[in-house]
């Protein structure tokens, strides 16, 4: 019998770095994300079974170690875990109502740092993102050109740039570019 090849995942921006002085344009690490929906009635059970405190309030974010969860609509947020962690596993052992999908593949993100950060990002999303109106720890679902992002503001010089695969060369590309224009 012939020997079956098996199929390894590669990041979609693998080995790729961009930006300029201003602002580097960094792919981020490959990370565990949940896709997460539920009623008002279920958000202290499942924020105790995911370690993070999931937020109520519009445009923000909570982080609990390398768990970070971010409000995306009144009863949706997306929760991201750095190291990995089998976060559907912790959303079902809430014993709570919840719709949860695995969308660790789906997405991927680019890290924005540097002075210029602000602009690069700028450069493809309408958002106004100073400081006074986005600070640390802001998130939203927004555009980045014609791709759909979620945006987290994890620095005053630093955003993760949350999109789906699919959409990871475009993103990076106009990152990179508005990144070279901060620098100017």
């Amino acid at each position: 019998m012939a020997d079956q090849a098996m199929a390894t995942r590669k990041a979609p921006l693998e080995g790729l770095r961009g930006g300029s002085p201003a602002a580097m344009i960094t792919p981020a690490a490959p990370t565990s994300r949940l896709a997460l929906r539920a009623p008002a009635e279920s958000v202290a059970a499942l924020s105790a079974a995911l370690g993070v405190t999931l937020p109520v309030r519009a445009k923000t974010s909570a982080s609990a170690g390398t768990r970070h969860a971010l409000w995306l609509g009144p009863d949706e947020w997306l929760v991201i875990d750095e190291d990995g962690a089998d976060l559907m596993a912790a959303a079902a052992s809430s014993g709570t109502l919840h719709s949860a999908a695995d969308v660790s593949h789906r997405n991927t993100a680019v890290i924005v740092s540097g002075p210029g950060a602000e602009v690069a990002v700028n450069s493809g999303c309408p958002q106004d993102l100073s400081l006074r109106l986005f600070p640390v720890g802001a998130c939203s679902r927004t555009i980045f050109g014609k791709a759909e992002i979620v945006l987290l503001r994890t620095a005053e010089d630093t955003f993760r740039v949350e999109c789906w695969r699919s959409f990871a060369p475009f993103v990076f590309g106009l990152l990179s570019e508005g990144a070279v224009d901060a620098g100017h």
